[in-house]
């Protein structure tokens, strides 16, 4: 296929699934732009914990050197704890076909190195979408700045509040699950004792707290999840009170308490996800990554599912004319929604289980220990096999 008939994308948001995929879409040789609303690409000071079913296609896109630099490499000490620090199991953290590639990582460091893994010219900030139509041979995007841009294929990366959703299939509201999650990082050199090669959760009732390393173990991430009150239900990200925090998880493993007294500023997010939806693509326009099927971190899967989706979508855009374009993109709505459907109920249920909604914690604990096989399971796949499959037939 000469690259004159591949289809040009536009892709709009540029965060992690973004960027990914337009990373993808060039190394596959297609012409990309990046659309973002704010003044600059960049992140919120939380984590993000990658796991090998998306760190093998970062390596494959040339990005797995900067990802073991910047990232902490997370490995076999890490634990599941009752909230008074019992031991309750190890976790699985690699995936046996032999990928042992687990990393926490600064969201910041992951957005600015995959923009940095762009060429000039392709990502364009202040760029606010404001509307989109299309005919049968051309797409169209509209920005509050006046621009206007087409492209054969618009990708909506948008996020949860995806403003580009509306256009593919009817409004819906996001489900709210009853629980905030207080987000930070902390200088290890502030907390020396904590280990910077594990991914750590303790479990108690309705609660759970999780730590691992990023940007190479300078610092500690931190996640404690608490019930909401309706106050809380309508902050989508806010400022949170550390002492607030600390009231939540006291009595627990000193542990968590000798991280939390050098806590000085934190953030919380209420958790929302949706339904799966009917659709995710329409003529030329397709939907990824939170805009498509925003989840719960109960399984650390949201960002990692968005850059399996921007896998998928090249290798399968790759095979397409731009004619081809519409079918290629039902394809890989195909392709990924039972996938995405499957680990977005899996993190459901995992904060039941995280958050002790079974009374009898030997049950629970039984289900930590097996929990093993899914996350293989979960690790072990690989999306470039059945999206090239799903391509011969384009």
């Amino acid at each position: 296929m000469t690259m004159q008939k591949r289809p040009s994308v536009a892709v709009v948001g540029g965060g992690i699934g973004g960027l990914f995929a337009a990373n993808a879409l060039i190394a596959r040789g297609l012409e990309v732009s990046v659309y973002e609303q704010a003044p600059a690409l960049g992140e919120v000071g939380a984590g993000v914990f990658l796991t090998p079913n998306s760190v093998r296609q970062l390596q494959r896109v040339g990005l797995g050197p900067e990802v073991e630099r910047r990232g902490a490499r997370v490995g076999a000490n890490s634990r599941y704890f009752r909230h008074d620090g019992t031991p309750i199991a190890p976790v699985q953290v690699t995936d046996s076909s032999g990928w042992n590639a687990t990393f926490g990582m600064h969201r910041a460091d992951l957005i600015e190195l995959l923009a940095a893994g762009l060429p000039a010219g392709v990502a364009h900030t202040g760029h606010r979408c404001t509307g989109f139509s299309q005919t049968v041979d051309l797409a169209k995007v509209s920005f509050s700045n006046g621009v206007t841009a087409e492209a054969d294929v618009v990708i909506a990366t948008d996020g949860i509040h995806s403003e580009l959703r509306q256009y593919v299939t009817p409004p819906s509201r996001p489900v709210f699950h009853g629980s905030v999650a207080y987000r930070g990082v902390l200088p290890h050199r502030r907390i020396p004792h904590w280990p910077t090669d594990a991914w750590l959760m303790w479990l108690g009732k309705g609660k759970h707290f999780l730590t691992f390393p990023v940007r190479a173990g300078e610092l500690i991430n931190y996640v404690g999840f608490v019930p909401a009150d309706e106050e809380m239900k309508e902050s989508w990200s806010a400022p949170g009170d550390p002492d607030l925090l600390r009231h939540e998880f006291s009595g627990w493993d000193q542990r968590i308490g000798s991280l939390l007294a050098e806590v000085e500023s934190t953030f919380r997010w209420a958790l929302y996800d949706r339904e799966p939806l009917p659709s995710w693509s329409r003529g030329r326009l397709t939907l990824l990554g939170d805009a498509a099927h925003p989840m719960l971190p109960h399984l650390g899967q949201g960002a990692n599912q968005s850059i399996e989706d921007g896998m998928a979508l090249a290798t399968i855009l790759a095979r397409a004319t731009r004619t081809k374009a519409p079918a290629a993109l039902l394809a890989y709505e195909q392709l990924r929604r039972e996938r995405v459907a499957l680990v977005q109920r899996g993190a459901r249920e995992n904060g039941l289980r995280y958050d002790s909604a079974n009374p009898d914690l030997g049950v629970r604990d039984a289900e930590l220990k097996a929990h093993a096989a899914f996350r293989r399971q979960l690790y072990d796949h690989d999306v470039i096999p059945e999206a090239e499959a799903a391509a011969a037939f384009l």
